[in-house]
């Protein structure tokens, strides 16, 4: 395993481990024991870097990377997030978000008896909420990091100026939002503004939520429940138009003796030395494919052939549905 870090101090390996799905999201059932062998398994293979959330389940997913790190617990960056208006005694959600501090302030003390730990590697605001000035959210958490159950500060779908006000009154180690292939907004405003204030980037869906594996064709069908049927990207008319993306991945893929995955995801490590994606998956044979790509050195001419392609390619559909577009702080 390579390693990178985020922000000024904060090292973690070059990949990490989106655990979103360990517990739904993708419509399939998962089993709560080989979900623990998953991620000691990633362990095993060097995966030093974790990342879940309150809102994912809720609440049932920090339960599984608590149980499954707590033996390892010194040897492991772990990633939470806040944000969401979720009941922390039922686990109702009110569909909005609540950044007010005493909320963070509980939601952090609910998370620390979940994810079995006394401090919280990265504590990320999961969604902006525009009733609370950022400043007040900054404040908390740098009250949170004096205190020790916070060790840094993270923003997720944030805009530049937001990230800038919340940097001013505490360091923001590391911003989450998606950035593929498949959605490459981020390289016009969001990139050049963390690589002026040295905050490390970390990049959630890199695979386009499995689009970019290859896996996908016109005639795939999502089970129930899996979110990718409320995404317009997925739809059958956007489809018929991305999957020229894919068609370019494979054709730097098959050269490289690489899966489109692969290419994916080393396109991203090549795009900056501070970016650490996070790509989720339930089976370890995806893992170690995924894990293939720290490994994968696309040369300038890959690289230069990847752009020239894509270029002439019009992404059709929304990356995200309208409901959750609207939560968005970009």
């Amino acid at each position: 395993m390579k390693y990178r870090t985020l922000g000024k101090d904060l090292t973690v390996s070059a990949l990490g481990l989106g655990c979103m799905g360990m517990t739904g999201v993708y419509g399939e059932a998962t089993d709560h024991a080989a979900m623990i062998k998953l991620i000691h398994g990633a362990f095993d293979r060097g995966v030093t870097f974790f990342d879940t959330a309150e809102a994912y389940g809720p609440f049932t997913n920090e339960e599984l990377v608590g149980e499954a790190l707590a033996p390892i617990r010194d040897k492991v960056v772990i990633a939470t997030k806040f944000g969401f208006d979720i009941d922390l005694k039922t686990g109702e959600r009110s569909g909005g978000v609540n950044s007010r501090p005493e909320h963070i302030r509980a939601v952090a003390e609910a998370a620390l008896k979940r994810l079995k730990t006394d401090r919280i590697d990265l504590f990320y605001q999961h969604r902006v909420d525009p009733a609370v000035p950022i400043e007040e959210v900054a404040g908390i958490i740098k009250d949170l990091v004096w205190e020790g159950k916070v060790k840094h500060f993270g923003l997720s779908e944030a805009s530049v100026t937001t990230i800038r006000r919340a940097h001013a009154v505490h360091r923001v180690t590391a911003v989450q939002s998606e950035y593929s292939l498949f959605w490459r907004e981020p390289e016009k405003e969001l990139l050049p503004a963390l690589e002026e204030l040295s905050i490390g980037f970390v990049p959630f869906s890199p695979l386009g939520a499995g689009f970019l594996t290859g896996q996908i064709t016109m005639d795939t069908k999502f089970p129930p429940g899996d979110f990718r049927n409320l995404v317009p990207r997925f739809s059958p008319e956007a489809r018929k138009t991305n999957l020229a993306l894919v068609d370019v991945v494979k054709g730097v893929a098959s050269r490289n003796g690489a899966t489109p995955a692969q290419v994916a995801l080393a396109w991203l490590l090549a795009q900056k030395p501070w970016i650490a994606p996070i790509p989720g998956t339930t089976k370890l044979s995806r893992l170690e494919e995924n894990l293939g790509a720290v490994n994968l050195t696309l040369t300038a001419s890959d690289l230069q052939d990847i752009d020239d392609a894509t270029a002439k390619i019009i992404v059709q559909g929304e990356r995200l549905p309208e409901a959750v577009l609207k939560m968005t702080g970009l």
